[in-house]
């Protein structure tokens, strides 16, 4: 167990009990009445689904810059979250939207955008141009599922029908139940061991193609590990939460300098970091005195994007 891993395993140990008690009202199980309930049925599930969600995109996106040997990758990036939000759109777009349909239809979409993505890059004469493939063809997934999530909201039946789209597109994680959690934790954790496992290829390819196939690595075989495994993260995270952005861009820069650099050393503790992100937001969400609650999509955003500028302003500074 490395000592990043380590750190973040021990501030979710604190952070998780804390979690529970936090929000509009604070709860003391010795004195709150009904404390036992609404821990149990509320904010645990709610707590876990984020551990879920913000493990399954920090490791996605440790995954995705290592492959793509670029630190402003993330897993949203690469048509999968956009492809997911499709689906649960269309869902919204006729009706279907219960508690057992949305997701499925989110992940239906996701998998849609998997097999996309695949099929696109998975293939390619020339195996030296099959990142830059990769990357175009995620590029063109998110722009084409973004395209037609738009046209499904100006489409909108009615304005409840619109309301509900756009709210749901902020992503959050507020009335979810033990339902969601047992869809999300199965494919999340599978989709975390399936980048684990391609993580000692990603550390090859940090060599270089030829490098790394010289070391027994198969660049298409790596390629097929992450689409399945960013597809169940991603895919299931936007399924029970709605889009939730920049956790798998910001997670794997705080890691890193804890760890050797390896992209197989920086998927589990990233995993960690990430769960750790999602939960203390989530806290902050709820602890906030707004009118309504804050939507946990618009508040990792409102970290995120100054994170990536300023990420951008220090690689200018690198570059000049």
């Amino acid at each position: 167990m490395t000592r990043a891993t380590l750190i973040f395993a021990a501030l979710l140990a604190i952070a998780v009990p804390l979690s529970l008690l936090a929000g509009r009202v604070w709860i003391d199980p010795a004195t709150t009445p009904n404390a036992i309930p609404i821990l149990a049925e509320l904010r645990l599930p709610r707590a876990i689904l984020a551990l879920i969600v913000g493990g399954g995109l920090g490791a996605a996106g440790a995954a995705m810059q290592g492959y793509l040997r670029n630190p402003l990758a993330d897993p949203g990036l690469f048509g999968i979250a956009p492809g997911a939000a499709l689906g649960a759109v269309i869902a919204l777009y006729i009706g279907a939207a219960t508690a057992v349909l949305l997701p499925l239809f989110a992940l239906v979409g996701a998998g849609g955008a998997m097999a996309l993505l695949a099929l696109i890059a998975g293939r390619t004469a020339n195996p030296s141009h099959g990142i830059a493939l990769f990357t175009l063809a995620g590029m063109m997934i998110a722009s084409l599922a973004g395209a037609l999530t738009s046209l499904a909201i100006s489409l909108s039946p009615n304005a409840f029908a619109m309301s509900s789209i756009v709210t749901w597109l902020m992503g959050a994680l507020t009335d979810r139940s033990w339902a969601d959690v047992a869809l999300a934790a199965p494919l999340s954790l599978t989709g975390i061991a399936v980048l684990f496992g391609a993580g000692r290829s990603l550390d090859a390819l940090t060599l270089g193609e030829e490098a790394a196939r010289s070391m027994g690595v198969q660049p298409g075989r790596v390629m097929a590990l992450l689409v399945i495994g960013t597809g169940l993260t991603v895919g299931s995270g936007v399924a029970v939460a709605g889009i939730i952005g920049f956790v798998g861009l910001i997670v794997p820069h705080l890691v890193r300098p804890l760890t050797d650099k390896r992209p197989s050393s920086l998927i589990v503790p990233s995993a960690l970091a990430g769960a750790l992100l999602v939960l203390v937001a989530d806290v902050v969400c709820r602890i906030l005195p707004l009118v309504t609650e804050l939507r946990l999509g618009i508040a990792l955003s409102l970290i995120g994007a100054p994170f990536f500028l300023a990420l951008l302003l220090r690689m200018r500074r690198g570059l000049a």
